[in-house]
């Protein structure tokens, strides 16, 4: 028996097809015909939104639509990551993710309204950093502190006469601070901001004493002289600022072994279509590769990195069990 088609039914069946099409911009071939939102979860200025606009206009040219950002601000980065985690998986609502977001909150935070890892797939690392423990530099000068050993010693004589900024309670800047207290047996009164722009507006100010920031967002002030930098937190000396050491090297025998970096990475909501993902991951790789955007992040202290999806993964899930028992250490809590 031979099937002849029936005319009207094929017909309805490419128009469904082309419906589908439309109603399903996660297509990997159509992708993307839309404006693609990368949500910062902080405020503008601070490293995660620098990192996020170097990127941006590179993924525009490589695709030939506009990505822009978006400065979803709060709650130490859980507002905009569980605005990404509960948008549409199609591709057009990306999260630049950090190490507070998807390496300590779920420690640090009784309950959180997403979960770092099932409600996200990992696209790719754009960058690790060191931290940078800096004070304001009048403020230093005032208290005769010149580096890590005299910021110990001013501590241990005076707790809690000194606050301590952060770019919200549980991102890498809050938790690098409490490792350094649980260390050295010092206190300091945690001020949590919105993002690091609005803290370091306070630090060059003075209305903030210390601060454990990303080391791309504070290289202005310190080349500029309105921030002092007593060491970075990594564990070797930045090649952005070599003349300075890390806070294990400064700290002496009380804080042997304390590094505390940090990374920002793309992630996108958890179904969306693998080959957008890895389309992402290219793109972003290819563009970090160039010389211009490698110099330009290398010169703020950014390691540009463009790894794989499974790297990246590896990654978090790595960094997971590291912060829970810095937090656990530290005794962390969130204000």
């Amino acid at each position: 028996m031979t099937f002849k088609p029936n005319r009207r039914a094929a017909l309805a069946a490419s128009a469904a097809a082309a419906l589908f099409l439309i109603a399903n911009p996660a297509n990997a071939e159509t992708w993307p015909s839309k404006t693609v939102k990368i949500v910062v979860p902080f405020a503008p200025g601070g490293t995660t939104d620098i990192l996020a606009r170097a990127v941006a206009p590179e993924l525009s040219k490589a695709f030939g639509q506009q990505f822009i950002v978006d400065n979803r601000a709060g709650a130490g980065g859980n507002i905009g990551a569980e605005l990404v985690a509960k948008s549409p998986n199609d591709g057009y609502t990306l999260l630049m993710g950090t190490v507070g977001t998807h390496g300590i909150n779920r420690a640090l935070y009784k309950s959180l309204p997403f979960d770092p890892i099932k409600d996200f797939v990992p696209i790719t690392l754009v960058a690790a950093v060191p931290n940078v423990m800096e004070m304001n530099a009048d403020k230093a000068k005032q208290l005769g502190i010149a580096n890590v050993q005299d910021f110990v010693k001013y501590l241990k004589a005076n707790p809690n006469k000194l606050n301590m900024a952060s770019s919200g309670s549980g991102t890498s800047i809050h938790l690098a601070g409490e490792l350094f207290k649980s260390m050295t047996g010092t206190q300091m009164t945690h001020v949590p901001y919105k993002g690091s722009g609005p803290a370091l507006m306070d630090m060059v100010a003075g209305n903030a004493d210390v601060m454990f920031d990303n080391l791309p967002s504070s290289m202005q002030q310190i080349k500029g002289g309105k921030l002092v930098a007593l060491a970075v937190t990594s564990s070797q000396r930045s090649a952005a600022l070599p003349d300075v050491p890390t806070v294990e090297e400064a700290g002496g025998p009380a804080l042997k072994g304390y590094e505390a970096s940090s990374w920002f990475g793309l992630l996108a909501p958890a179904g969306t279509s693998p080959e957008i993902v890895n389309r992402i991951q290219q793109a972003v790789a290819k563009s970090l590769g160039t010389p211009e955007v490698k110099e330009k992040m290398q010169a703020q202290g950014a390691i540009p990195s463009g790894n794989t999806p499974a790297q990246f993964t590896r990654l978090i899930a790595d960094e997971h069990v590291k912060w829970a028992k810095v937090v656990k250490d530290s005794g962390a809590t969130v204000d």
